[in-house]
């Protein structure tokens, strides 16, 4: 039996994209991907209630307010005790020291809740992000996900799928539009990178080395399983999820 692909997740709050990837990946027979650690921005936090559940352990890294050094230095431990050929950050909200991001050079994802470059960058995260969206009067959001590096939301895009922005829209009812499109691609990238479809070239660009799925897969149907549902359009049609099969 080939060696599992261990991941090691990333989160600052409710933990809803760590659950995604245990429920489509960690917990399917079919997948090499297990979880192996959530390391945890501060303590008290879903996610780290969720890792208890499924019986994956948590660290939690030191106060900022103790030093960077200090944060560092645990999340570099934590890495490196969980052996992680992954590190996902599934809304994880500090900024990654630079020489984790050396040590995890093209082994180090993260997902945004917009279409990058557009509405990313230091203080752009979780509703914030929904409501620049739509105080520019954006017709598209969507989700990204990239490859980490020095800066927020800078790195090399992985992939990426739109969400529409329906009239009348609330930062709310966007932001969980574009979240049951996260739970998706999220899982869909590490399933990727774990089967080794895709990957960080020399040259800094994403390449894909076996077709994910096109944009046929995105469209719009009246009456969609409400199962497979990421949202509704002006006229009330359903949208359906992206699908890796």
């Amino acid at each position: 039996m080939s060696e599992p692909f261990r991941v090691a997740v990333l989160a600052s709050g409710s933990g809803s994209n760590f659950q995604a990837i245990l429920d489509r990946l960690h917990q399917s027979p079919e997948s090499p991907v297990r979880v192996v650690t959530l390391v945890a921005s501060r303590p008290g936090i879903r996610a780290i209630e969720r890792a208890t559940s499924s019986g994956i352990p948590s660290v939690v890294l030191p106060d900022p307010k103790e030093g960077r050094e200090a944060a560092a230095g645990r999340l570099g431990e934590a890495l490196a005790e969980a052996r992680a050929d992954l590190v996902v950050l599934a809304g994880y909200l500090r900024l990654i020291p630079e020489e984790i991001v050396r040590a995890y050079w093209g082994r180090m994802i993260n997902i945004h809740p917009a279409l990058l470059p557009a509405f990313g960058g230091d203080g752009m995260y979780g509703r914030h992000v929904h409501e620049a969206v739509i105080d520019r009067g954006a017709r598209i959001s969507g989700v990204t996900v990239h490859f980490v590096d020095e800066a927020y939301d800078r790195g090399p895009i992985i992939a990426q799928w739109p969400v529409p922005v329906v009239e009348g829209d609330t930062p709310g009812e966007l932001a969980a539009r574009v979240l049951c499109v996260e739970h998706v691609i999220l899982p869909a990238v590490v399933d990727a990178i774990a089967r080794g479809h895709v990957e960080l070239a020399r040259s800094g660009m994403c390449v894909w080395n076996k077709p994910w799925f096109g944009g046929d897969r995105f469209v719009v149907e009246p009456d969609a399983d409400p199962g497979s549902l990421a949202g509704s359009d002006e006229s009330g049609a359903r949208i359906r999820r992206p699908s890796t099969e």
